[in-house]
């Protein structure tokens, strides 16, 4: 599928923004699947965390993520549309966002997702870890897709203009999980995905 013209825009436009004035540098693309869909799945930071991790794979592919639903308003409904989002109801297992994001990964899209649900402030990640959503894991299972880890740094301080760093992992290992009961698989591919995301964001 093909971002739409909104998203090309934004994204011709941010790009020497993001590569020259906040210097990013992106690692791994290589380990990212050719094609199909996929589950892309990060630590979280800033709001402007989609950024970076879209550009790198832009314009080949393009991002698909879930936003609030309270954002959902005429007009700004349109551009968040337009721009990959699709709405999910924070707090609540929204099933229909799950649905979408299941149908968009198997139709062939990269679906982001962050599984600590809210940013994480530096200083207070190790100290008050919170248990990380399995939506990611789930929707991954669900649509047969990889899910792929991702790590960034860097989007916390851009007041100090960068660097951004974005590391992309190999997909993890589901296949061993298939068999079991869904909330014990998803639950299992989540502690693996926390792991390797955690290992990528070492040295970043």
């Amino acid at each position: 599928m093909r971002p739409s013209p909104l998203y090309s825009f934004l994204a011709a436009v941010s790009w020497p923004v993001v590569r020259g004035l906040f210097r990013l540098r992106a690692q791994g693309q290589e380990n990212l699947p050719a094609d199909g869909g996929f589950v892309l799945a990060a630590n979280h930071l800033s709001n402007l965390d989609p950024w970076p991790l879209a550009l790198p794979l832009w314009p080949k592919r393009f991002l698909r993520f879930m936003a609030k639903s309270e954002l959902y308003w005429w007009p700004l409904d349109r551009i968040i549309t337009a721009g990959g989002g699709f709405p999910v109801r924070r707090g609540e297992r929204d099933l229909e966002a799950i649905a979408t994001a299941v149908r968009l990964a198997r139709e062939g899209c990269v679906v982001a997702m962050f599984p600590h649900g809210t940013r994480q402030r530096k200083g207070l990640v190790k100290k008050y870890q919170p248990t990380p959503h399995t939506g990611a894991a789930r929707i991954a299972l669900d649509a047969d897709v990889p899910l792929v880890p991702v790590a960034i740094a860097g989007t916390d301080r851009l007041s100090r203009l960068g660097p951004i760093r974005v590391r992309y992992g190999k997909p993890i290992p589901l296949e061993d999980l298939k068999g079991k009961e869904p909330s014990t698989a998803a639950r299992e591919a989540t502690d693996r995905l926390m792991a390797e995301i955690e290992r990528l964001s070492r040295d970043l």
